[in-house]
Parts: structure tokens; sequence; C-alpha cells
């Protein structure tokens, strides 16, 4: 099945092993290797239960779009079910929401790239490796499809080796006599389980959810997959085991090896909360400085991974917008490789606004991505939910069955939006990041408006056209 268009077409050349390591992709980044410094500061060993919870809801989130996509595999994913199910106008938001969304976390992780090329090289500032990273990056996605899913499988395979041998490291350094301060009882010997209290944990939660942004950018990959309705169901069962392995797994180990108040000490001493890695920190302050470098360079790839899918995804995103009216016809136009050019160089001209923020305020970039990120996220979670729940409404009328069932639907599906609304809760609460909580209605009534001008151009064309 491919997707086409008056001009041109999207080719499907990513393989099981593409799908599989996309999704993983989009998981493991600076939302675990950056972000989780903030959510140790709120809720200490606490994190690892919301890890697993927030987990869990990204997962159920993942099977309500699986099993709108085993039945339409088209571009678009979500915004395209939005148009479909919902309304026009559900389907112009979505749409132009996670544009941004890709936009904001694609600025994020070419800042954070910066950060990490710091380590070695503090004098660097964190304009100039955005830059050169953001041409790079671009020109990988201007080849072809192919390659991008090389280039993504080659970085998230590097990203699973990595992290499994820093969890099998940090066990044997657990387990092995001579290693001061290195035990289980971490966990909870340094002002419990809950150093903060329940409370604590909840505050996190906002953050904890930003480290699970992205998990829905498999949606994307459905029209150009080679067989999506055997490979989208195998990527997003696979999520609940990686949020164990890679998640939990790995933040169990980190917190064993340092107390996280020490830990936490480190990095506020280190000139700001997102400043610094906590996984390099533990293996730099334990004086592994061999695997403190060779970890710091995989959290950079695994950086540059995520926003080569945040390229990927948003060029994809357009074109399927473009094909439903929601976005300019120009943008479905695609090369003779199958690359929807304009598509991706649109979003990036956004995204280098990411070079001029850290030039001007380098100090604050990341915490304004952040808060942003996590408010786009929260409409883009919420559109899923509510389209599934339309879906469900028009297969159930028409008698039709689906292959890839969501588990415990509809119940799953209000569970899901209490979590949202408790993490708008949340935002409120946080001075850091209330603002971002105000900006949800707001952005809403912009696009709105938008959306009303753009229809009331086509409405004034087809007039005319009689």
């Amino acid at each position: 099945m491919q997707t086409n268009s008056s001009h041109g077409h999207l080719e499907r050349k990513l393989r099981n092993r593409h799908i599989q390591l996309i999704a993983l992709g989009g998981t493991i980044g600076t939302g675990l290797f950056l972000g989780s410094a903030g959510v140790l500061e709120l809720a200490g060993p606490s994190m690892l239960l919301g890890y697993a919870i927030g987990g869990l809801v990204a997962f159920l989130i993942m099977r309500f779009l699986g099993e709108m996509l085993v039945e339409e595999p088209i571009a678009g994913s979500f915004s395209y079910f939005a148009n479909r199910y919902g309304s026009r106008f559900a389907g112009f938001l979505s749409g132009w929401n996670c544009v941004a969304l890709y936009v904001l976390v694609g600025m994020l992780e070419l800042t954070a790239v910066g950060k990490f090329v710091q380590f070695w090289w503090p004098g660097i500032p964190t304009w100039v490796t955005a830059l050169v990273f953001f041409v790079i990056i671009n020109g990988v996605n201007f080849i072809n499809v192919k390659i991008y899913g090389e280039v993504e499988f080659w970085f998230a395979l590097i990203k699973i080796v990595a992290v499994i041998a820093m969890i099998v490291v940090g066990i044997y350094m657990i387990a092995s006599p001579g290693h001061r301060g290195q035990s289980v009882s971490n966990l909870w010997s340094h002002g419990g389980f809950f150093p903060h209290g329940v409370s604590g944990l909840v505050m996190a939660m906002a953050f904890i959810m930003f480290s699970f942004g992205g998990v829905e950018m498999l949606g994307f990959t459905a029209a150009e997959a080679d067989k999506p309705r055997q490979v989208i169901p195998r990527a997003i069962n696979q999520l609940i085991f990686r949020v164990l392995v890679f998640y939990i797994g790995s933040m169990a180990v980190l917190l064993m090896l340092s107390p996280w108040d020490h830990l936490l000490a480190q990095l506020k001493s280190g000139g700001g909360i997102y400043s610094n890695s906590p996984f390099v920190l533990v293996f730099s302050g334990i004086g592994a400085n061999l695997a403190a470098n060779v970890l710091n360079f995989v959290i950079l790839t695994a950086t540059l991974s995520v926003y080569n899918s945040m390229v990927y995804c948003n060029s994809r995103l357009l074109y399927g917008m473009a094909s439903e009216g929601n976005a300019p016809k120009s943008l479905m136009r695609v090369n003779r490789r199958g690359v929807p050019v304009r598509a991706i160089v649109y979003p990036a001209v956004f995204t280098g606004l990411c070079i001029v923020l850290n030039y001007v305020a380098p100090a604050s970039v990341i915490e304004i991505l952040m808060s942003l990120i996590v408010a786009a996220l929260v409409i883009t979670w919420v559109t899923i939910i509510v389209t599934h729940l339309r879906f469900r409404k028009v297969r159930m009328t028409s008698g039709a069955k689906s292959g890839f069932l969501a588990p415990f639907a509809p119940a799953t599906n209000y569970l899901c939006l209490a979590f949202m609304a408790l993490i708008i809760g949340v935002m409120l609460l946080t001075p850091g990041i209330r603002a971002s909580a105000f900006a949800i209605p707001v952005w809403i009534g912009v696009v709105y408006f938008a959306y009303r001008c753009v229809r009331g151009r086509r409405t004034e064309l087809v007039v005319a056209s009689f």
C-alpha cells in the first residue's frame, strides 16, 4: 500500500528492524539521561515508582494509537485520525500542535548535545555544537527514508547496548566487595524511599511524563513500513519491557551506586540542575573515567537519535496534513527518492531558532523548552485518547472488529484522561512550569483563530470558483 499523491509518494522502505529501533529511539534521549536530574530532586528514589506509572500510561496511549494504526496505516497518524473521527478542527489542532511539539523537542535535543560536548570541551559554546549537528542531521534526512532508517537503527542500537552494559557493570560494582557507598540500601537509607513524601512523587510526574514524549512518533512510520500490520503491534507491545529495562532498571542501578542526595548535590554544584547527566556524574565520581567518557558519548548519540527522529516525524506529519487539507499542498511534494523535502525544510527553519536561543540565553534554554514540551504533549496525548474513543464507537456501530484491541477500553481511556488532568494540576502547582499550563488554552485559541482564517479563505475560494 503506497501513500500516493499527485505530487509523488512516500516509499515503504522501513523494515521490521528499523521500526523496532525507531520505536526505541524516541523513548531514550534527553528525558532519561538529562531530565532525570529534575525528577531526582523532587521525588528521590520514589522516581522508580513514578517511571513505572508513567510507562504504563504511555503504553496504554500507544495501544489506543496502535489499534487505529493497524486498521489504517497511513501518513499523518493521530492527526489523520482526529480529522476523520473527531472534527476538522481536531485534526488541524493535533497536527499543528505536534509540529510545534517536535520543533521544541528538536530545539531541546540540539541544546542538550551542546551540554554533553562540553563534558569534554567546556569552552565550546552550545550554539556552535547545535549549528553543526543541525546541518548534519537535516542533511541525512534529505537522502531517503532507508538511509534515515539505517542511521536511526545504529543510533538506537548503540543506546541499547550501552544502557544494558551500564546496568550490568553497575550491578557488578554493587555486588563486588570493596566498593564503598554502593548498596541496594541507598534506595531507602537516605530519607526513605519517599524522602519528600508521596506529594514529592506526584509533583515530579509532569517531568516524568516528559521522558516518555516521543513514543507516539512510531505512528508516523506506518506509511513507510514494509508490513505495518505485523510490525506496529510488535513494536508497541515491547514498549512496556523497554520501560522496565531502560528506565526503571537504569535508574535503580544509578541510585544504588550513589546516594540520591549526594548525587543531587553534585548536580547542583555543577552549575545548575540540568547542567550534567546524573549517569555521567556517578561514573566520574567513582573514578571510572573511561566509563564516564564512553557513557557521555552514548548519551550524545542518544540525543542525536531523538533529533533525527523528530526531523523525520515532523516531515511525515506535514505530508499527511497536506493530504488532508490542513497544511499547504506544496508540502506533499517529494523528490525522486520519495523524500518530502519542503516538509523537512519548513520545520528546520524554526528549529534553527534554538541556535539563536543558545547564543542569547544559554543558561535557561533547557528549562524553558522542557516546560513548553510537557504542555504540547498533554494536548497530543489527550487527542489520541479522545480520538480512540470516537474510533471505537464508529467501529462498534458498524459491527467491524479491530485486529489489535486496546486493553480494557474504554475504561482505560477515562483512566488516562484523569491522569492527564492530574498532570495539568501538577503543572499549575509548580512555579517553574505554571506558565506552560496557562499557555495550553491560549495556544488552542491561537490555533482555532488560524483554523477559522484558513477555513474562511477556503470558503471564499469555493464561492469565487462559481
